[in-house]
């Protein structure tokens, strides 16, 4: 038996030296050894009193007990961080994972405990044979299993509950002991494969590691225009070669030229910085683009530490067809296959009325529709307005059909000037929230798009319809348009429901590579950080 193997069945059970006779007795242990032909790499074995001794002085909750139990079962007892030769390559891999995500995250609370790491790194890195240890084998083990169920917890699932903040999407769920199934079957080989993280998340991540860089080498410096109100093409100043600096440290200037000439090429840079920053893409600087290159570095990498955690959140959207809308982004997005086949501009809830983070699926395309005023608004402004102009109701185009705690019940006819246009797309959920076409039209020329009562208004309505029932012949690009202009309202049954996500998101890379940031419109950014950056 080689020198390692002597070793490892020597701290497998505590012992604090071993002679070739000793490991001997170790081979000989009878024991059903029918395992998967992919697990069997190894004939290391715990004891399954190890396992329940190890639960139950470390007071495990039940869901880690059960896990661990469950996973050495499930493998007859065989070791999965050793072999006969010494540590096993996916010891190595999950080390190596292990330490990325501290440095990269700041999250101290996944360190190894002291002791253990000690051990670890012993094991990994010294080139001596081991006879002994403060921790036998079966402790090691078992601490690294316990810790990759925690780190998988973590690292995969999020460390902030999202429903505590008001994201009512179901929660990305992983089978942690088939994840360490995986891991030990490939020999902790091809992890970027094996992460169950979403593409946008690994792109982040690269983002994140760039943005320490520039925070390590770099002295962020805060840039003023002065007097000036804004900076363009033929202007000439120390500011416009601050502003260049700048810019080349963002990668959106790729010009060998800090100069205080405002060239056309510097336009172009700032276009595509106002691009990424949601900014109205004219190539002139004013306050806006300032304030966007003021923000401390320091604060753009919360601000992907704060969506990468959603991410981790999110579901994975890379099989099936569905619909995403972002709010800060104020667009939508429908995608087939994971691949986004077009998008549009939006209009979401205002300050007060803000849109609601949740998923469901869409069900129900309406033509023509009524408008059934929600109580909160014919309480605040219909039911006033009544009260002051008996002929308000004609003129808006409502009617009332009856009462309901005191209050009339209200609802606006088809027409032009029906508050939800002319189609509306129903996915039924308790919170009343629906996307619709709109007749204010104008809205969608701004900047921030914040404005509704809570449901959101999409900017091509009939290109949606059209998509949503693309697959029934009866459904032609002219049936809808004449369903969408008559007076009489008309429902349409999906053959098949569309997932619907409405989500939150102020940092993502988008499809032509680069990493966007968005103003923290409803203040979700604000209320994670004090919960993310507090347990860090």
């Amino acid at each position: 038996m080689k020198n390692w193997a002597i070793a490892l069945v020597c701290l497998l059970f505590g012992v604090a030296s071993c002679t070739q006779k000793q490991s001997s007795a170790f081979v000989e242990i009878e024991r059903d050894t029918t395992i998967t032909e992919a697990n069997a790499f190894t004939n290391l074995f715990l004891d399954s009193a190890q396992v329940t001794q190890f639960i139950d002085e470390n007071r495990l909750e039940d869901s880690v007990s059960l896990l661990l139990r469950n996973f050495y079962n499930s493998r007859n007892y065989q070791l999965a961080w050793f072999t006969e030769d010494g540590v096993a390559e996916q010891t190595q891999a999950f080390y190596n994972l292990h330490l990325e995500y501290i440095n990269e995250f700041k999250d101290s609370s996944l360190m190894f405990p002291v002791q253990l790491q000690a051990e670890i790194e012993q094991l990994l890195f010294q080139d001596t044979v081991i006879t002994e240890t403060s921790l036998t084998l079966a402790d090691i083990e078992l601490q690294l299993t316990q810790h990759f169920f925690n780190y998988v917890s973590y690292a995969y699932t999020g460390t902030v509950d999202p429903e505590i903040l008001q994201w009512h999407i179901p929660r990305k769920r992983i089978d942690a002991m088939t994840l360490l199934d995986s891991l030990v079957e490939n020999n902790g080989r091809n992890l970027e494969e094996w992460e169950p993280v979403n593409n946008q998340y690994r792109l982040l991540k690269k983002a994140l590691l760039h943005l320490y860089k520039i925070e390590k080498e770099v002295h962020w410096e805060e840039i003023s225009l002065g007097d000036a109100k804004k900076a363009e093409i033929g202007d000439s100043t120390a500011f416009v070669s601050q502003m260049k600096k700048k810019l080349m440290l963002t990668g959106d200037y790729q010009v060998e030229d800090t100069t205080g000439r405002f060239t056309p090429e510097l336009a172009e840079a700032v276009k595509r910085y106002q691009h990424r920053m949601g900014l109205n893409e004219d190539g002139v600087v004013g306050k806006n683009v300032v304030h966007q290159l003021n923000i401390p570095i320091k604060k753009r990498i919360e601000q992907l530490l704060i969506n990468m955690e959603r991410m981790r959140w999110m579901p994975n959207m890379t099989e099936g067809n569905g619909i995403l809308v972002n709010i800060p982004q104020y667009e939508l997005h429908v995608f087939e296959q994971g691949k986004m086949v077009f998008q549009m501009d939006i209009v979401v809830g205002k300050t007060g009325s803000e849109t609601v983070v949740f998923s469901d699926e869409m069900q129900y395309v309406v033509f023509s529709p009524y408008w059934n005023v929600p109580p909160s608004i014919v309480r605040s402004e219909i039911y006033p307005a009544m009260k002051k102009n008996p002929n308000y109701l004609a003129q808006k185009n409502m009617e009332q059909t009856g009462t309901s705690n005191g209050l009339p019940i209200i609802r606006q006819k088809p027409g032009n000037t029906n508050s939800l246009g002319r189609v509306k797309f129903i996915f039924p959920n308790s919170y009343n929230i629906y996307l619709h076409d709109t007749p204010s039209k104008s809205l969608f020329g701004a900047e921030k798009r914040a404005f509704s009562h809570g449901c959101i208004r999409v900017q091509q309505p009939a290109k949606l319809a059209e998509y949503l029932l693309r697959e029934s012949k009866e459904w032609t690009p002219d049936k809808i348009a004449q369903a969408m202009n008559k007076n009489s309202e008309k429902w349409v049954t999906l053959e098949k429901p569309v997932p619907v996500f409405i989500t939150y998101f102020t940092a993502w890379i988008d499809q032509e590579g680069l990493l966007n940031f968005r103003e923290d419109i409803y203040g979700h950014d604000q209320r994670m950080a004090e919960r993310l950056f507090q347990r860090l």
